[in-house]
């Protein structure tokens, strides 16, 4: 433990919600709703408005729609989230060279690897405060409005704490010394890893707070719980924790994988989803500056089951043409007549340097093939897919979103960012003027003073 409240835990409100609403002025004050709109549907972030309602993350959307039938559904713009996370990124680590983010919405940062004013604050729990609160208004200023929780303790379970006290849009530090009364009264729950079945099992010996859990014997604990959850569970309830901020946290595998609004037994189609999700995967390993050795294709059928093949390389790669073919000749091997409800294309083994030979066995046989520049795409044409909040554009109208599609049409709003709520327009799905564009940041990402540099 440390002697000072010195690392910060920031959470972004509602993030994926909140940059929707940032964007699109019609939905502010509005419930709106990000995940998967279809049938099979999950819920990613629900608003504040929604929240009301009772939707609620990790929710499937059809539940979502009866609890709150009024909101907007959106599918998800992972471009305008990762440069908006890019940015809060970047604020933190003028404060710290040590960030460790945890998702696009979410990281620690170790304030007394910081300098200058940083620094100090890592030693005074009124300075640590200050600092938070002038965090947040930079990241309101510089994303555009979104705004952030922010916690600071004397260890990350502490950090992500008070980060949780403070929602939303709020700031908690707690002093050190002060930590055990803190939690004591959270239920359970709050201690990370105590899941539905510990806490089932956890109950059982008349636990419901944090408290409780300092009342049992280190034997009860881990009889019931287990030897290594039990020693984490009960570290936690006596707020020890000495697990370090680390800057890089290494990847161990990357994948993407499709959940399907339909089965799908096309094999021609599937295989255009293959080499799509390949591409994807490419990209992120070359941004990564990374090469992969093993390359895995999953799906799961109609009935749940999940099936998994994967293919270890002689070399590793980066190149979308052999995660591509290699991905396809896993498909190749699979029974596809009953379809799949799932298709996902992943790499692990990682280097950092290619180590490509001019031959790779060939996943289906084994057998050693002459590598070759993949196919083109082949799949029976698809018109663009315009799902609900996707960016657009109009020859005449210029940028709007997808309001609604159904029926051969397509229904748009004209708005961004900074223009405020603006007006609805059909046209017919196939309108040579109406085209997706990439969803952007409207705003830029200005230079400022470092932190070490402000005077309080």
């Amino acid at each position: 433990m440390r002697s000072t409240a010195s690392i910060l835990h920031l959470d972004l409100d509602a993030f994926f919600a909140a940059v929707e609403q940032r964007d699109k002025p019609s939905l502010r004050g509005k419930p709106v709703v990000v995940g998967g709109i279809g049938g099979r549907g999950v819920v990613a972030t629900a608003s504040y408005e929604a929240r009301v309602f009772g939707v609620g993350s990790a929710m499937p959307t059809h539940e979502a729609r009866r609890l709150c039938p009024h909101a907007a559904y959106l599918s998800g713009r992972f471009s305008a989230y990762r440069a908006s996370s890019a940015i809060v990124m970047g604020v933190l680590r003028e404060l710290s060279p040590l960030v460790e983010p945890l998702s696009l919405d979410e990281a620690f940062v170790d304030l007394a690897a910081g300098s200058g004013a940083v620094l100090e604050a890592s030693r005074d729990a009124a300075l640590a405060a200050e600092l938070a609160a002038q965090v947040r208004a930079r990241v309101v200023e510089r994303t555009g409005g979104l705004t952030a929780s922010i916690g600071v303790g004397s260890s990350k379970f502490m950090a992500k704490v008070a980060s949780e006290m403070a929602k939303p849009d709020g700031v908690r530090v707690v002093a050190p010394g002060t930590e055990l009364a803190a939690i004591a009264d959270l239920p359970a729950r709050a201690i990370p890893g105590v899941g539905p079945a510990t806490m089932e099992r956890l109950a059982r010996l008349g636990v419901r707070t944090i408290a409780d859990i300092r009342e049992l014997s280190r034997g009860e604990l881990l009889r019931e719980v287990g030897r290594t959850s039990g020693e984490w569970v009960r570290a936690l309830s006596f707020a020890r924790d000495d697990r370090p901020v680390v800057a890089e946290r290494e990847a161990k595998s990357i994948s993407v994988e499709d959940t399907f609004e339909h089965d799908i037994a096309d094999v021609g189609e599937l295989g255009a989803i293959v080499d799509r999700d390949a591409r994807i995967v490419s990209d992120k390993l070359v941004r990564q500056k990374l090469f992969a050795r093993t390359i895995t294709l999953k799906v799961k059928r109609p009935d749940f089951t999940i099936v998994s093949r994967s293919q270890t390389l002689h070399g590793a790669t980066d190149r979308f043409e052999v995660i591509a073919r290699v991905a396809r000749g896993l498909l190749a091997g699979l029974e596809v007549d009953s379809g799949f409800r799932l298709l996902g294309v992943g790499v692990a083994g990682f280097a950092e340097a290619a180590q490509e030979e001019l031959f790779e066995p060939d996943a289906e046989s084994g057998a050693v093939v002459e590598e070759r520049q993949a196919p083109p795409l082949v799949s029976r044409r698809r018109e663009p897919s315009f799902a609900p909040g996707v960016d657009v554009e109009h020859a005449e109208h210029g940028r709007g979103w997808v309001w609604g599609v159904g029926l051969g049409r397509v229904t748009v709003r004209f708005e961004t960012a900074l223009s405020g709520p603006g007006p609805v327009r059909t046209f017919r799905i196939e309108d040579p003027a109406l085209r997706l564009v990439d969803a952007a940041s409207p705003v830029d990402d200005p230079s400022g003073p470092g932190w070490a540099s402000e005077e309080r």
